[in-house]
């Protein structure tokens, strides 16, 4: 089966999102330099919208348009951070993920003009972010900062901290390295000060079905444990059926012999209630250990707790 000579991808036309389409250009030129490669960038309606995204139909506001794309054969691979797919619905029939790429960092970075980290922050200090994840953990580790609404690509949001709009701000530390920007990080919070959300730092690759020779290019870009830990983390949230107003957290690690597992958090979203479940696999695979995970939390009240939130 022979691989296509030209591939286009469809991305989100922010920075971010097209430094990781550069990315996925790069390592395809590593290993088929015969093969040409289009960007077709797309403005979603998540990057349009600057209010609640559970309004916009929650994270689905980010890949709407790219799968619009996709399957209306205006480009043939999707570039997605795994962080913004749902994992409470599948994927839109007809595609798949065809490859994981390694993961990046999957921590938080708290940027401060100040140099200030965390701990040292004074009382009142205004956090920006809309992450519920994020506001409910430092409500529960951090009571006396104040958490502000921020929206907006990694630039907007550092722009509208030079602007005043917050004191500080909490952004992945994997977006600061795609555009280059960790030159502005105060300190990189480890996942036991802030959990990360699941998928953090994974970048998907999406094709049709029906494509089978780009799918068999393609996933040669994959990275065996990625795969695995995404796995897990996606059946963990596809289980507790978490929407974007979920204050639910989590990570799978695949160790270097082989064993995998995996910590996860559903708090409410004022840091006062958390339920947490670690699980190792063990013979277990992936899914299995996803579902796992979630059933403990299940018994321990998750679903009262997510139910109780809007969205």
């Amino acid at each position: 089966m022979s691989a296509p000579e030209l591939i286009r991808i469809v991305s989100r036309d922010s920075p971010m999102a097209l430094a990781q389409v550069e990315r996925v250009r790069a390592e395809l030129a590593a290993l088929h330099p015969r093969i040409r490669t289009e960007v077709v960038p797309v403005k979603t309606t998540g990057d349009r919208w600057m209010g609640d995204l559970s309004q916009v139909e929650g994270k689905g506001a980010f890949t709407k348009e790219v799968d619009a794309a996709l399957l209306a054969g205006e480009a043939d691979l999707a570039v997605h951070c795994v962080k913004d797919v749902p994992a409470d619905r599948p994927l839109p029939a007809g595609t798949v993920f065809a490859a994981f790429l390694k993961r990046d960092d999957i921590r938080d970075a708290l940027v401060h003009p100040g140099g200030l980290p965390l701990d040292e922050l004074p009382p009142g200090t205004r956090i920006g972010t809309s992450s519920v994840r994020r506001v409910a953990q430092l409500a529960a580790s951090h009571p006396h900062l104040q958490c502000v609404p921020i929206r907006g690509n990694a630039n907007r949001r550092l722009e509208k901290l030079r602007e005043g709009e917050a004191d500080a701000l909490l952004l992945a530390a994997s977006g600061l390295e795609r555009i280059a920007r960790t030159d502005v990080i105060t300190e990189v919070l480890s996942p036991e000060v802030m959990m990360p959300p699941i998928g953090a730092g994974i970048l998907a690759l999406q094709c049709r079905e029906e494509d089978t020779a780009l799918i068999e290019t393609i996933s040669e870009l994959g990275h065996p444990d990625t795969y695995r830990e995404a796995t897990a983390e996606r059946m963990f949230l596809h289980v507790l059926q978490g929407h974007c107003n979920s204050p639910i957290a989590g990570y799978a690690r695949a160790e270097r012999r082989g064993d995998l597992s995996l910590r996860a958090c559903v708090f409410t979203p004022d840091g006062k209630t958390v339920l947490n479940a670690h699980e190792w696999a063990g013979r277990l695979d992936p899914a299995t250990l996803g579902t796992a995970v979630a059933v403990a939390l299940l018994r321990q009240g998750a679903r009262e707790l997510i139910d109780a939130i809007d969205h």
